[in-house]
């Protein structure tokens, strides 16, 4: 079934899709970035970040399809669509968790010392610019359309600000202290908040399904 959405909703709707291009296109830059400079200074947690950002590209991709379908009026669809954009939103907390758990634990095991890198630093200081005002914005439009899933996607936008500023902890410590353990272990401490959101929005996802 195919309805007209009313225009404040189609503002809005259109004002989400911005925000995910934004997203998918900021993210894809973040990965190469980081990745390219991880592995050229040996930082597992620069290609960690890096990683991280590839997940939240295809988290954006997900939500964008969801914001679109609705948009287009397709309402027989869209609340799988949103049931699925949560679902997938919930699962990629998890993903990045394990992806910070491993690397953690891979660079405290081996003791490994990345070199310093300069690009790290300014890409993590940018992105700690850039990603709680992101969040914000999605934050403000998820409500205002009661998308479960596009809030979901602004508290992930969240915790991607809040691995930039271990990130740069990290980074800042070995280049002035020599601390290379600063790193992973600024990685754990931002794990339990990653599973607990991860949990929250696969707990949401189901919600209907319980009732």
């Amino acid at each position: 079934m195919v309805t007209v959405v009313a225009e404040p909703r189609s503002k809005a709707l259109r004002k989400g899709l911005r925000l995910e291009v934004f997203t998918v296109g900021w993210n894809a830059v973040e990965a190469i970035v980081a990745i390219t400079a991880g592995a050229l200074a040996g930082s597992v947690a620069l290609v960690g970040f890096g990683l991280d950002s590839v997940i939240e590209s295809v988290s954006g991709v997900a939500l964008y399809h969801r914001l679109r379908g609705e948009l287009r009026g397709d309402d027989a669809r869209n609340e799988a669509r949103e049931k699925r954009a949560l679902l997938f939103v919930g699962v990629s907390f998890f993903l990045i968790g394990a992806y910070v758990l491993y690397e953690a634990l891979t660079s405290l095991w081996r003791r490994e010392v990345p070199e310093h890198s300069t690009v790290g630093i300014v890409l993590a200081v940018a992105s700690l610019i850039i990603m709680p005002l992101l969040g914000w914005m999605k934050l403000q439009t998820g409500r205002e359309l009661q998308s479960r899933a596009l809030v979901a996607d602004a508290k992930e936008t969240f915790v991607c600000a809040y691995l930039s500023l271990a990130l740069l902890l990290g980074l800042g410590f070995n280049a002035l202290f020599g601390w290379w353990w600063a790193d992973p272990v600024a990685g754990m401490a931002m794990l339990p908040l990653i599973f607990h959101e991860g949990w929250e929005t696969v707990e949401e996802s189901r919600e209907d399904d319980d009732d």
